[in-house]
């Protein structure tokens, strides 16, 4: 059974992190502290993370600084980020926080069930992407010319799994494209295209080999 996804919330407060915690509390996850920018750096240095939740106004290294640092780094800059900032922020924060690379703001005090819809639909995401790099790997060693002779056996076998696994997460992208319709996050429409992709090309390989 694969790892449940990590979400690294940052944030120079305790109480925001607390609540942060208790709003995804529900959700099959892991939370990961960050009390500054430099320890979400640090962070990003040895753990995978599903999403960043990144405070805006924070001491020192700020919340831009630290989505710079994120995506210029060739391991990090494809981590999906969502802003957090207060709503007295600066009006030109929302521009910034797109320029920086982010997928979304919000503003506190924001609604506990949006904030919790828009991280569920983002570590399906998540989880179907590894889902798809797993399924990609075996279909890879199937079609290898390196298959011993005398395995067509083996190949036949195998076949039936990996398209049962592949029609479980076509179905499960259809689920995920409806909560993402809920949301009415465009942000998520780029991700959901790319997958969708992917699931076409794995599929029309399988067809091939069967």
């Amino acid at each position: 059974m694969p790892d449940r996804a990590k979400i690294l919330l940052v944030d120079d407060r305790e109480e925001n992190l607390i609540a942060l915690e208790a709003i995804l509390s529900s959700l099959d996850l892991i939370p990961v502290r960050a009390k500054s920018g430099e320890e979400a750096l640090k962070a990003l240095l040895s753990t995978e993370f599903a999403l960043i939740l990144l405070d805006v106004r924070m001491p020192g290294m700020d919340g831009f600084e630290t989505a710079s640092h994120i995506k210029r780094r060739e391991r990090t800059r494809n981590i999906p980020i969502i802003f957090l900032t207060v709503v007295d922020s600066a009006p030109d924060y929302a521009f910034r926080s797109y320029a920086a690379g982010a997928v979304d703001y919000l503003t506190k005090p924001f609604d506990p069930w949006v904030l919790r819809a828009k991280v569920a639909v983002f570590v399906e995401l998540y989880n179907m992407n590894r889902r798809l790099t797993e399924q990609a790997s075996m279909l890879r060693e199937r079609l290898s010319d390196e298959l011993p002779a005398g395995r067509n056996g083996d190949q036949a076998a195998v076949l039936p799994e990996l398209s049962r696994r592949l029609a479980a997460v076509e179905d499960e992208l259809t689920r995920v494209r409806e909560a993402a319709r809920k949301t009415d996050d465009p942000a998520l429409a780029g991700s959901l295209s790319d997958l969708t992709d992917r699931l076409k090309h794995l599929r029309a390989g399988l067809d091939a080999l069967s």
